[in-house]
């Protein structure tokens, strides 16, 4: 047995919660994932995973030595880090999970110049507004508009703020009228990002007051640009990110309402595994606060 190998196996394992998931990403077989895990308990002469045909669960001594060997197995790679020559290039597979609207909209004009900066590296780049399990499906990062974790082994690093606007199109307001006030959204066709965290609550504040509208659209949609298209097309207002929207809003094709009320914001966020980070994946974290910072 390797012993080292056997090791990262079982945290991998652990931390993705499958075999299947601590293969793909150490590239090994299942059976190898099963054949090291087995080595290590006979090694230590106790069980550390309960598994079955469909899952595994760790035990309570598997539990522990996870916890205190996820430090170790950090300390050792912050140290190897430390000894690499400064100038490397990062190189190898990176694989990035990103929201559909923002990496089109503030992302994906600047990829070209990144790869240029290094062109050891290449870029997998999943484009989509559902939430990935970034260790279970070997993802090296996530954008994400939340902090929130799922996993205690996951970090987050503040990128950028959103500001939201309130806005539809002229056509709709000649329509249905301006609301004046929050409480006036009752009244109006609202459309609804079903994968914001504030879909089904608008929030607004002005003068130390805050306002709190429940929504209940008959358009819920998971794509922010699906809520645009709605917007364009005069089917009712929503409150929307303003950079998806400020090209329409300045041609006139959108209009803002409720602009003396602040609106919800969104922080967005890094999020990857662990504190430690891979070459690869520090230069493209890097590249994101360059360019997002100040936004």
């Amino acid at each position: 047995m390797d012993h080292l190998t056997a090791l990262k196996v079982f945290r991998t394992a652990a931390s993705s919660g499958s075999f299947a998931g601590a293969a793909r990403q150490m590239g090994l077989s299942a059976a190898a994932v099963s054949k090291n895990i087995a080595e290590l308990e006979a090694h230590l002469k106790v069980r550390l995973i309960n598994r079955t045909t469909r899952q595994m669960s760790l035990t309570e001594a598997g539990a522990a030595y996870h916890e205190r060997l996820s430090r170790i197995l950090d300390d050792l790679a912050e140290a190897d880090a430390a000894l690499a020559p400064m100038g490397s290039s990062p190189g190898g597979v990176l694989r990035v999970s990103a929201p559909l609207t923002f990496a089109l909209t503030l992302l994906s004009p600047a990829v070209p110049e990144f790869m240029a900066r290094h062109p050891n590296l290449r870029l997998e780049l999943n484009l989509q507004d559902a939430r990935v399990d970034i260790i279970g499906e070997g993802y090296d990062l996530a954008i994400r508009g939340s902090d929130r974790l799922e996993d205690s082994s996951l970090v987050a690093r503040e990128l950028m703020t959103m500001d939201h606007v309130l806005c539809g199109a002229p056509a709709y307001f000649a329509i249905a009228g301006r609301p004046g006030q929050p409480g006036d959204l009752k009244n109006h066709e609202c459309v609804q990002f079903t994968l914001s965290g504030h879909a089904n609550k608008w929030t607004f504040a002005r003068a130390g007051r805050s306002v709190s509208v429940h929504i209940d659209g008959r358009y819920k949609v998971g794509s922010s640009i699906a809520v645009r298209d709605a917007l364009l097309a005069g089917f009712g207002l929503s409150l929307v990110p303003r950079i998806y929207v400020e090209a329409e809003l300045a041609s006139g094709r959108l209009e803002a309402v409720l602009e003396d009320w602040e609106a919800d914001r969104t922080p967005i966020y890094a999020v990857y595994p662990s504190r430690h980070l891979a070459a690869k994946t520090r230069a493209f974290v890097d590249f994101l606060v360059e360019r997002l910072s100040g936004r």
